[in-house]
């Protein structure tokens, strides 16, 4: 019989069987044809002037610890939202800090609830911790069922999370559709609003997890410079929450972890906000009219709120992928569900569209 000193080291059961996360992949080279990558939701345009330059200076420092408070960063957001710094807790990228969040709030026994299809990295995160993820069906047209997350909520819920717009399938929901999910939420179980696309949407009465923090307590807005930012190279993201919750958030996180450069680029982002701003609206635009046209084609999709749109291919989703790669377009495909697209270059999505009409219904 084999003893445990003879067969090694033994992972956790929990870790063992956690699901890997699968990259938005780059195109390969192809000699000839021009690729285009809209397969991780990034940001098309080049770098803020400034922004660079802040970087280059911080990189100069670099034989010195980053600042472990994000000192800069946090006085920077919190004029910026009208928070205290106390309720300010930064990671690398808004997914490190909700690996942080899950870490201080659950353990085995726990439950956290969440829509399913969402982010990805939700059950691995969940995983980790050795709770149990609750995945919730999406209601028709990629949305929330709000009435159904909140009816999955038991008295072993630690954590409920929203994502908003829905990564990624697209739709948001509004602003008093979670007022009135919050109502139903017991005061000790964190409501965890995931706002990595926020400046993308363009609804009537759009969420905003800053101000439902303020009057909840249990509520946590997630937010990232990754996406309108631009900054997805050097991952920087945060969330506003209670003090305590944000302490513990802190806590979790890895020593010096957001780097000088990371800081320091989004300091300068945020003194650049209205360029910023006039940079998401032309994502904006632009998504617009790749909506437009799949729609012309025969796609019935959902409301598009993020940089991306959804495909519902089902089990043409792989055919769907390899033919956009071969036309020089990478896709982000779910097997036998449907695929994400971003809204990337106007001449790369002009290839997308070249190559959706043989899969429209």
């Amino acid at each position: 019989m084999t003893t445990p000193e003879e067969s090694g080291p033994v992972v956790r059961p929990a870790i063992a069987n956690i699901p890997a996360y699968v990259p938005g992949k780059p195109p390969a080279a192809r000699p000839g044809l021009t690729t285009y990558k809209l397969s991780s939701n990034e940001n098309p345009f080049d770098p803020l002037p400034g922004v660079v330059e802040a970087a280059v200076e911080a990189a100069g420092r670099m034989n010195r610890y980053p600042d472990m408070g994000c000192t800069a960063l946090y006085a920077a957001l919190s004029e910026r939202l009208g928070v205290p710094t106390e309720h300010l807790a930064a990671g690398t990228g808004s997914v490190a800090v909700i690996y942080h969040l899950l870490q201080a709030f659950c353990e085995a026994g726990d439950e956290v609830v969440y829509a399913w299809r969402s982010f990805e990295a939700y059950p691995i995160a969940v995983a980790v911790t050795g709770a149990t993820s609750v995945q919730v069906p999406l209601a028709a047209g990629g949305r929330h069922d709000l009435d159904a997350m909140a009816a999955a909520i038991t008295d072993r819920t630690k954590v409920v999370l929203v994502c908003s717009p829905n990564n990624p399938t697209g739709p948001a929901v509004t602003h008093s559709e979670l007022e009135a999910f919050l109502a139903k939420v017991p005061p000790h179980v964190l409501v965890v609003v995931d706002e990595a696309y926020r400046e993308f949407v363009r609804i009537d009465d759009p969420v905003d997890g800053v101000a439902l923090h303020r009057a909840r307590p249990n509520v946590v807005a997630m937010r990232t410079f990754a996406k309108a930012y631009g900054l997805a190279g050097f991952r920087v993201g945060y969330a506003v929450a209670d003090p305590e919750v944000a302490a513990a958030v802190r806590a979790c996180a890895l020593p010096f972890g957001v780097s000088s450069v990371a800081q320091a680029a989004a300091v300068a982002s945020l003194e650049r906000e209205a360029e910023l701003l006039e940079r998401v609206d032309a994502i904006v635009t632009e998504r617009a009219r790749v909506v437009a046209a799949l729609r012309d084609q025969g796609f019935d999709l959902p409301d598009a709120q993020g940089n991306f749109v959804w495909l519902g291919l089902g089990d043409r989703t792989l055919e769907f992928a390899k033919a956009a790669d071969e036309a020089g377009v990478m896709v982000r495909p779910f097997a036998g569900d449907g695929a994400r697209v971003t809204i990337g270059e106007p001449a790369g999505n002009d290839v997308l569209l070249s190559v959706t009409p043989a899969f429209a219904s």
